[in-house]
């Protein structure tokens, strides 16, 4: 049998040290780059970060699926109708701002051709409207389908007042409520107090 020299003996020795603290070292480095608890962290990525969300609006009159729906932020009043649909054949889409962007919470009405024909049938004031415009009797006039006209004939409009409802109407798609007449510019709190029981949604 060989037998190992003094200095071969060494060498081995040495050798063996060396890879002991190698080893050493590469456990105590592997510990340290872990947690406490010796797990790795999951890093959560919320993959829906960079969207746009959505906004959630009603769609309701002559459209063949009424109902609420989510609509893409930044979309129109025309997707949240096709959403719905589409028009029915009794629709009149001129009374509808088919451009205005979707807002959450909005409501979007299509009327229906006859009412809006019988709105505008006549340029004498009818016994409906002047009903409404002194208050006395007869049904509140309905804010979503009422013609420029028929506000100009409520104490206190105005031409003016009545234009700018309209507006407001058509880039709104709608209102929700007759409070919602205080977002117009032109009708403070007095002015909504004596319209608010002669009108309707």
């Amino acid at each position: 049998m060989h037998r190992l020299t003094r200095s071969q003996l060494a060498v081995y020795v040495a050798a063996a040290l060396a890879i002991a603290l190698l080893g050493a070292r590469y456990l105590r480095d592997t510990r340290a780059s872990q947690p406490p608890g010796g797990r790795p962290v999951a890093v959560r990525v919320d993959a829906g970060a960079g969207s746009q969300g959505f906004a959630v609006v009603q769609v309701a009159g002559e459209v063949r699926r009424p109902g609420v729906y989510r609509v893409p932020a930044g979309q129109r009043v025309n997707d949240a109708v096709r959403m719905a649909g589409g028009a029915t054949a009794r629709a009149e889409l001129a009374g509808v701002n088919l451009a205005a962007k979707v807002e959450d919470g909005r409501q979007v009405i299509v009327p229906a051709q006859a009412a809006v024909a019988g709105a505008v049938a006549s340029d004498a004031p009818s016994a409906a409207s002047a009903a409404a415009s002194s208050g006395a009797g007869g049904a509140p006039l309905n804010l979503n389908t009422a013609t420029e006209q028929q506000l100009d004939e409520l104490d206190g409009v105005g031409p003016a007042t009545a234009r700018t409802i309209i507006a407001y109407r058509r880039q709104h798609g709608g209102f929700r409520s007759v409070s919602e007449l205080d977002q117009v510019p032109g009708i403070g709190p007095k002015r909504l107090a004596a319209l608010k029981d002669l009108l309707s949604v």
